[in-house]
């Protein structure tokens, strides 16, 4: 009775053990790992450890076979639960995405894991809408990814009425960026549009920004209008407001310098010639740390060569000829897959931009001048600088034409100090360095052209270079999906049908009726 005793208790001990194990073990991932979770899991060990010792030495237990088969068993499992367990916590802790599309799709811009990453306020995105939509989630949860500073929830306008008064929401699908006192209207979403990268890191850029920098455009000979219309700039005016900077027209033969709040001046298709004392006042400017875009086209001449000389640029009065695409917008648009290594150009890739009309540049270096080429078409025979302008048929002429490949956009810079020149006014340079960015054409910026491919992204990177603002991320090139379906006609869609249906079938039971007959 002793012995039937002692192993009744025994027994009942072991399941002691367990139930102290599960419940430090529970205890100590529920809350924190303290005294109380460590020792239940010491005394359930302890226990257990007991009663695997008595059991051997009682009936040589741990000899059995059952029992070593038992053993492998756990160990196994406990094994690949312990291999699991890792696996989770290192993929909670490392994300670890690739993605394979072609063009990135799921994947944030440089410019956008850059603004992320260097938040120094926090930022947090409302989304007033009912329903969680996988796309719009997805693109937030890279954005959360990248810094712990940018959050983001879903809200119920009807459920949080209070909340949604606070940001004057009036629909649902209206989506708000907030830090700290500062809200902005990102875009409103539906099922037509979803939440846009563009739009959330422009407004997270603005939301974040200290200072707004000015751009004055040229006006008075003929340049761009900045209001819609035919031939005008409007969407790329619009575009750098999205970007937080202020624009305005300039006038300069109302003015006799450029304002001192001039962060950037663009010159933009001037088609008649500039009076001396605004190409001085442009000279003047540069001078004292100014930044100057110049879009210039053929068949034009605003009186801009003195300037363009102290940089050692030429323009060509030729037309760059380019017979290399075939997507039907004729030799005179050069598209451009080539650029150079420089801030505005250097996330573009082998991507396309075009220009229609477009004349080369000639650059020679100049002391003090650092010069990157931007845009450069296709070698020859691929492109030429056409010199008659009036032929329809465009051919190349030995000794009349040049051959490619043509510099359609140059950036450079110079240091304020490499050529003094008598300032004429007493206003102090704002920086330690000027930049000129001279592109040979105006018409890749107009409406319709300026959301054409990276076009846009050219004229907005060279501003954003221009305007000095270091720490601002450039532009960001909109995602495409690839059109990857494959176009077959009848004929080919009857033989790939009778193929896997008839042929495919038939070839694997003829494959199973010799075996069947060799195994016979």
């Amino acid at each position: 009775m002793k012995n039937i005793a002692k192993r009744t208790l025994w027994k009942y001990l072991f399941w002691f053990g367990p139930f102290l194990l599960v419940a430090g073990l529970t205890a100590g991932l529920v809350s924190q790992w303290g005294t109380i979770p460590l020792a239940f899991l010491i005394a359930g060990i302890v226990i257990i450890g007991f009663w695997l010792i008595w059991q051997t030495q009682r009936s040589n237990w741990w000899g059995r076979r059952s029992t070593q088969a038992g053993t492998n068993a756990l160990v196994a499992t406990l094994a690949v639960l312990a291999i699991l367990g890792l696996i989770n916590f290192l993929g909670t802790r490392y994300h670890l995405r690739t993605d394979l599309t072609d063009t990135q799709l799921f994947t944030l811009a440089p410019q956008s894991r850059e603004l992320v990453q260097s938040l120094q306020n926090p930022a947090k995105v409302w989304v007033f809408d009912v329903n969680r939509n996988p796309q719009d989630l997805e693109l937030l949860e890279n954005y959360r990814r990248l810094g712990s500073k940018f959050k983001f929830e879903f809200v119920d306008p009807q459920a949080r009425p209070g909340l949604a008064d606070k940001f004057g929401v009036k629909d649902y699908g209206e989506v708000y960026l907030e830090s700290e006192n500062k809200r902005q209207l990102v875009q409103v979403v539906n099922q037509n549009e979803r939440l846009s990268e563009i739009r959330l890191t422009n407004r997270l850029q603005q939301i974040n920004s200290t200072t707004t920098a000015k751009v004055y455009l040229l006006q008075g000979h003929g340049e761009r209008q900045l209001a819609a219309g035919e031939g005008a700039i409007s969407q790329a005016v619009q575009a750098l407001s999205d970007k937080n900077f202020t624009t305005s027209a300039l006038n300069l033969a109302e003015k006799s310098a450029v304002p001192d709040d001039a962060a950037v001046v663009v010159v933009a298709g001037a088609k008649k010639a500039l009076f001396d004392n605004e190409v001085k006042a442009l000279q003047s400017y540069l001078n004292r740390g100014g930044n100057l875009l110049l879009m210039i086209d053929p068949n034009t001449d605003p009186k801009l060569n003195s300037l363009l000389q102290q940089w050692g640029v030429r323009l060509d009065n030729r037309l760059a000829v380019d017979v290399s695409n075939n997507v039907g917008i004729g030799p005179a648009v050069a598209l451009v897959t080539e650029y150079g290594q420089h801030p505005i150009t250097k996330d573009f890739g082998n991507g396309i931009s075009l220009y229609p009309l477009a004349r080369p540049l000639e650059v020679t270096p100049v002391p003090g001048v650092e010069s990157t080429t931007l845009i450069v078409t296709k070698p020859y025979p691929s492109s030429w600088a056409e010199s008659d302008l009036q032929s329809e048929n465009l051919q190349f002429n030995q000794g009349s034409d040049r051959k490619g490949p043509l510099t359609l956009g140059v950036a450079l810079k110079r240091k304020l100090s490499a050529k003094p020149q008598p300032q004429p006014t007493p206003t102090p340079p704002t920086s330690t360095e000027s930049r000129l960015v001279v592109l040979g054409n105006s018409d890749f910026a107009t409406d319709g052209l300026f959301q054409q491919q990276l076009n846009g992204d050219v004229f907005l990177n060279s501003v954003t270079w221009l305007s000095q603002q270091d720490r601002q991320p450039l532009s960001i090139r909109p995602k495409e999906v690839k059109n990857r379906r494959i176009n077959i006609t009848g004929t080919q869609a009857n033989l790939l049908a009778l193929s896997s249906l008839v042929i495919l079938p038939l070839i694997g039971l003829a494959g199973a009726a010799v075996l069947w007959w060799k195994r016979r």
